[in-house]
């Protein structure tokens, strides 16, 4: 099982106290170093499915003393192989959440918040990936297109998006909304200069395949953002995963661009409408998974609004896609 050890440090005072909240948990092992001031350190060592909640229980209790900090550290092994106290029962608010083996939100928080920072490396990704992955188009070569997927960084801005909403965190919304929207700005800023530079035929079965909007196109959108939120979820490695975003957003933007500026509005615009319709599911599908995962703040009062935000932002995706659905709907005899 993966393993966290969550280190703090407390008034040597309050010690005991401490050990009577942990009776109900299931921890591995727990230390106590007496350190200089009358202080303690801490050290507790869990599944990581509970981190989570011994964060909160941590915070709670004993956030009011000066200094107070909780550093959670991810565990490669422990010798003896360890097995938690079987006689713990823990309350149903206190668990991770119903059913799921997930990280903590404190880490899920770090991680994704991580991946959703404006850098000048970030933009460097998303224009080389846009470079390969228009030559691939042009090319017909599905190798290359994959390979810019690969390096297109488009999961993290998404899936902290999604996250932000899900925890009612504007902050984080909007910084990964803002580097979404440079993202998404700069691959069709190279886009347009394929599509101004070369000879675009639209005929190209790479580029043919992103002038349609069809049920399996949704379906990709919408599992590739379910696949980001449970891949951050897990804390497993979200290469492969990114690489499924990428692919249900950066090939029909990069056809879209290219479309327009070579003087084809007609599929240009149809290659837009599909990477909006995947935009959207794959936001989704990201907020759906991590409220089902149990996601959401430690005080109920933000937990409230966390609540009001993802209903909220369910809700305008839904009416989005609808939107698109009609505007597909009507305008089918054009774009055909």
């Amino acid at each position: 099982m993966p393993l966290r050890l969550l280190e703090t440090v407390i008034p040597d005072e309050q010690v005991d106290r401490l050990k009577r909240l942990l009776e109900s948990w299931p921890t591995i092992g727990e230390w106590y170093d007496a350190l200089a001031g009358e202080k303690v350190e801490v050290r507790i060592l869990a599944p990581a499915e509970h981190a989570e909640g011994l964060l909160d229980l941590l915070e709670q209790n004993f956030s009011m003393y000066e200094d107070f900090r909780v550093i959670v550290l991810p565990v490669q092994a422990s010798v003896p192989r360890p097995e938690a106290k079987s006689d713990t029962v823990l309350h149903k608010e206190e668990s991770v959440g119903p059913g799921t083996d997930r990280i903590g939100r404190e880490e899920l928080y770090q991680e994704v918040s991580h991946e959703a920072r404006l850098t000048r490396v970030f933009v460097a990704f998303v224009a080389l990936s846009a470079i390969v992955a228009g030559i691939g188009l042009v090319w017909n070569n599905v190798a290359v297109v994959i390979g810019a997927m690969v390096i297109a960084p488009l999961l993290g801005p998404n899936m902290a998006l999604a996250l932000g909403t899900t925890l009612g965190d504007l902050r984080l919304a909007k910084r990964a909304l803002f580097t979404n929207a440079v993202g998404i700005s700069v691959a069709f800023a190279v886009s347009l200069v394929f599509g101004a530079a070369l000879e675009i035929d639209p005929a190209i079965p790479e580029i043919a395949s992103r002038c349609e909007v069809g049920l399996g196109s949704i379906a990709l959108a919408l599992a590739s953002g379910c696949a980001g939120a449970l891949a951050f979820t897990g804390g497993m490695t979200t290469t492969v995963v990114g690489v499924m975003v990428a692919v249900a957003l950066l090939p029909p933007l990069m056809a879209s661009g290219m479309l327009l500026a070579s003087g084809d509005p007609r599929r240009g615009v149809a290659s837009l409408l599909l990477f909006l319709v995947n935009l959207i599911c794959v936001n989704l599908s990201g907020v759906l998974t991590f409220r089902v995962q149990g996601i959401g703040p430690s005080t109920w009062r933000r937990a409230d609004q966390a609540k009001r935000a993802a209903r909220a932002a369910v809700a305008v995706w839904v009416v989005l896609l609808a939107a698109l659905a009609t505007i597909i709907v009507l305008a089918r005899g054009w774009l055909a």
